[in-house]
């Protein structure tokens, strides 16, 4: 049996478990104890349910990835609608995930939980020499040329090579981007960026004249990653714009539903000037 420490006798692991199962109410925001004291509830609970509940036992790392990947994804989703509890909810929900993960490599013998957040602490350190050494930078961007300079020194075999392969691709675009800024790769000033979005356009639209689909694809990709590009300079994170411009249509487009519904059509007898007619009303109603 693995515990957090020496093994444990009876009467210690049934006091442990009484206080994990016990509800605790509401600490001050920020009270050291208390979230040290909530760690400790969760790694205890975290033991007691891979030591007694079937589910728990037989998951491994690979089964509980793609649950990750869904907590993730809830976890942008609450944090895009801007509701704090539900936010709250998916952080705990991702937390578990990597006690998890934690608790199944220490019974591979791999590290431990402890391993895992001393390995980020010491990181951390050792890429903020502006705060634990004796380096002097200017802003936030000195910051991030410098983080990109430490990770060549400690090993990295090219700036890019931290961008995650399975990463989406319009993530995967603005990392890319964001990585090579960082070493000074990078545009003057956005009207040269702006020209390059209109000459990647017309690139595309050449190519749509050539019905060549294969570098139709291509060039619409140069399209996207030159907007993300743009994006930059326009200071707006292009995944969370298009989640938002995402979530709006999915809400004009129920709202349409809505409508047609109470009017007694069927969407799909529907005409394009009766589609046209539902979004702007719908539109006038949201806004």
């Amino acid at each position: 049996m693995y515990f957090y420490g020496m093994q444990k006798k009876q009467a210690t692991a049934d006091s442990q478990a009484q206080s994990s199962t016990t509800p605790t109410g509401p600490a001050p925001l920020g009270d050291r104890p208390s979230a040290l004291k909530a760690f400790d509830r969760l790694l205890s609970i975290m033991d007691e349910l891979r030591e007694q509940c079937p589910w728990d036992r037989e998951q491994t790392m690979e089964s509980l990835r793609p649950l990750t990947i869904e907590e993730l994804y809830e976890l942008t989703d609450a944090i895009l609608t801007g509701h704090s509890d539900e936010i709250r909810r998916e952080l705990g929900d991702l937390m578990l995930h990597l006690v998890f993960y934690a608790r199944i490599a220490r019974e591979q013998g791999a590290f431990d939980v402890a391993g895992v957040l001393n390995g980020v602490c010491d990181k951390l350190v050792a890429r903020h020499p502006h705060i634990y050494g004796d380096v002097q930078v200017g802003d936030a961007s000195e910051v991030k040329r410098n983080w990109e300079k430490l990770k060549l020194r400690e090993g990295n075999a090219s700036v890019l090579s931290g961008v995650p392969t399975s990463l989406p691709a319009l993530v995967k675009a603005m990392r890319i981007q964001e990585k090579a800024r960082g070493v000074g790769f990078d545009w003057e000033h956005k009207g040269q960026v702006w020209d390059k979005v209109q000459e990647e356009w017309a690139e595309l639209h050449e190519a749509e004249k050539e019905g060549d689909a294969e570098r139709i694809e291509e060039e619409f990709g140069d399209v996207l990653f030159s907007i993300v590009n743009y994006s930059r300079f326009l200071a707006v994170n292009p995944e969370n714009a298009l989640s938002k411009a995402s979530l709006k249509f999915i809400r004009r487009f129920q709202g349409m539903e809505d409508l047609a519904k109470a009017e007694g059509k069927s969407l799909h007898s529907l005409s394009y000037p009766d589609w046209d007619s539902l979004w702007n009303r719908t539109k006038s109603i949201q806004e």
